[in-house]
């Protein structure tokens, strides 16, 4: 434990956006509550007031100011902050925290990043340098290139070979200003609009992995080098939707166990390269037909899904992070639930866990439904059952979109093709609409490019519906 900060600077995300709201409000308090416990001074900075963590007893002091690197500067000279925390306010304190120390305030203030640092979120964040360190330790990473301008994009193509290629811009947040572009003149929109998103003005121009599967683990390592893997998560949907768009499950439940055990190797190899220290959420894609896999990119921070993986395990990400920050070990900290372990056990579930999204749409009713690499939704419910099925249908009941489970939904079969295809937020109806008409299974896997284990897991919803509508009661 560092004894000589005096006082530290938790830096909030900001508004709510899509992508980076309420998690980041639970992270952020969590952090706060966790400093103070080892007696720390805090001071909170947050443009929005309307959080839990701007409440006047979350910090020390608490800062309702513009999340700008000027006015962040400022309240770090007028506090004499010592510490900076940046993983807790989602990519804007990132960001923020990155400027501040590229721009040299903290040098002139005599403050430091605690917990990862500068160097690390570089790495992480930066398309190329993320690139030459997975290369650097063996790691494969889809063929790609990155460019700061539309011409080098479409030069970039040329090396890959040919289209669909993933644009992916540097330092933004849920796949804002990225896409897939199918030919030039998608090309051409895609990459201007993400490289005006992007801080660095660069976006990654990437190989199409459209359709393998997308796994992520959810790591934390602390200043001695000791790992744990918090646990792994599965996407329904495949590559090419946003995991924040997709249905996600934890425990991984497809994937062979030497499969789960070579991605496990991997995630603590990157974070160990990369030097995080903290929380981080390592992504990858993965062909189930050649078992083989590439690395898609990092979280070098508390992330939207780590506040998903907190609660679907019951292990504090947010507080431990905190503490690590501080120079804690996995080691020292307790685990606050058992009483008698502590943060570097891994844990382990015994149940399943099914996130959903939660769209919008019915507010926002001229927006494209259509799904793909940038968030639309604006929220999501977590549900926990003993079995696939019963996480699945509380899950679908939790939405309140007038629902009680997989319900029918009036498509014409053509209808139905065309949203395995290219899906909205009712795929999942559509999926099940086409299982209660007797589709084949491994043609609506083909289609959806979902695993045919998940689509028997609703079959066997359909069957027990139709069981229920044709079978007496008995006693």
């Amino acid at each position: 434990m560092r004894k000589d900060y005096k006082k530290i600077l938790v830096i909030g995300s900001g508004p709510i956006v899509i992508g980076q709201a309420a998690e980041f409000d639970f992270s952020g308090s969590q952090a706060c509550r966790s400093l103070r416990e080892e007696g720390y001074s805090t001071v909170l900075v947050n443009s929005n007031p309307a959080t839990i963590q701007t409440d006047l007893e979350t910090a020390d002091k608490v800062y309702v100011e513009p999340l700008t690197v000027e006015s962040v500067a400022k309240i770090i000279e007028k506090e004499g902050i010592d510490g900076v925390l940046s993983g807790m306010g989602g990519q804007t304190a990132l960001n923020i925290s990155a400027e501040l120390a590229n721009k040299g305030y903290l040098e002139k203030y005599g403050a430091k990043l605690i917990g990862t640092q500068p160097e690390a979120i570089d790495r992480s964040e930066d398309r190329e340098l993320f690139k030459e360190t997975m290369e650097s330790i063996g790691e494969p990473v889809p063929k790609s290139r990155s460019v700061s301008s539309v011409e080098e994009a479409l030069e970039a193509v040329k090396f890959i070979g040919s289209y669909p290629v993933l644009i992916r811009p540097a330092f933004t947040l849920g796949g804002t200003g990225g896409g897939i572009a199918y030919d030039e003149e998608q090309l051409r929109s895609i990459c201007a609009l993400g490289l005006s998103y992007s801080r660095i003005h660069q976006v990654l121009i990437e190989e199409s992995v459209l359709g393998w599967k997308e796994i992520e683990y959810e790591v934390m390592r602390d200043s001695k080098d000791n790992c744990i893997i918090i646990c792994n998560m599965e996407n329904l949907d495949a590559m090419g939707i946003h995991t924040g768009e997709s249905i996600v499950c934890a425990p991984c439940l497809t994937l062979s166990d030497h499969d789960l055990q070579k991605l496990r190797t991997a995630s603590l190899k990157i974070i160990r390269a990369l030097k995080i220290e903290g929380g981080c959420n390592v992504q990858f894609a993965f062909d189930p037909k050649t078992h083989d896999y590439r690395v898609i990119e990092v979280n070098p921070r508390v992330s939207r899904s780590s506040a998903l993986a907190s609660k679907a395990t019951g292990y504090p990400i947010a507080r431990v992070a905190a503490k690590i920050a501080v120079r804690f070990n996995l080691d020292e900290i307790p685990n606050h639930i058992t009483g008698t372990t502590f943060a570097a056990f891994e844990p382990t579930l015994d149940y399943i866990v099914v996130k959903i999204p939660r769209w919008p749409f019915d507010k926002f009713r001229s927006v494209d439904r259509h799904l793909g690499t940038q968030m639309k939704s604006t929220g999501e419910i977590m549900a926990i059952g003993r079995t696939v099925e019963e996480a699945i249908l509380k899950g679908l009941r939790s939405l309140e979109i007038g629902n009680k489970g997989l319900d029918p939904i009036d498509m014409t079969d053509e209808e139905i093709h065309k949203e395995l295809k290219n899906p909205t937020d009712r795929r999942i109806f559509a999926i099940g609409e086409a299982i209660r008409r007797g589709w084949d299974l491994d043609c609506i896997a083909k289609e959806a490019s979902w695993d045919i284990f998940f689509l028997q897991k609703l079959k066997n919803i359909i069957d027990m519906e139709k069981r229920l509508k044709s079978e007496e009661l008995t006693d």
